[in-house]
């Protein structure tokens, strides 16, 4: 005779994952790791080559990816919560994106690297804690001239878009800098 084991009902549930969530959240890292598969190759030299139209050197840029990543997973979080995104404009992202540029123009592959890893890992994690209805949510978010986005699309634009964004732009300017 075999014996059932029923679950506990006292033990807390089970966490489920979104399909949605996790499968967001694997774009995320499968472009912070070709970011940081290129990153990983680079020379002194092109470390420290800047990129043409932005101006920041290619490493700066891929510590600035790194860095803005609990940035973006908070802001989504507000809209996950039915909050609006307020106070975020184009001004103030160029306002930390320049602050970040000055403070960190001597930063090593090595620092940006470990931050990429450590950074991309856990805003994968806090993607994949959203349920399908927070990533529903919806509310104004004032960089997108407060239209109202949901979490969804907000991750998308920018945590998950973020690396892939960059590295176009760095593989660019490493062709462009191969030509001359």
């Amino acid at each position: 005779m075999t014996t059932a084991v029923l679950p506990d009902s006292t033990a807390a549930p089970a966490s489920v994952v979104s399909l949605r969530a996790n499968a967001l959240a694997a774009r995320l890292e499968l472009g912070a790791r070709a970011l940081a598969s290129l990153a990983s190759t680079l020379t002194e030299s092109e470390w420290q080559s800047r990129i043409p139209q932005d101006g920041r050197k290619i490493g700066v840029v891929v510590h600035h990816v790194a860095t803005m990543y609990p940035l973006e997973v908070q802001l989504a979080q507000v809209l996950a919560a039915g909050k609006p995104v307020t106070g975020v404009t184009g001004d103030v992202v160029n306002d930390i994106n320049a602050k970040h540029a000055a403070e960190f123009d001597d930063v090593t592959k090595e620092q940006a690297l470990e931050l990429l890893q450590k950074n991309s890992t856990a805003a994968a994690a806090a993607i994949r804690a959203l349920s399908d209805q927070e990533l529903d949510q919806a509310a104004t978010v004032s960089l997108n001239a407060d239209a109202p986005l949901t979490c969804q699309f907000l991750l998308e634009d920018h945590a998950v878009r973020h690396s892939y964004h960059h590295l176009a732009k760095i593989r660019a300017a490493l062709r462009s800098s191969a030509s001359f």
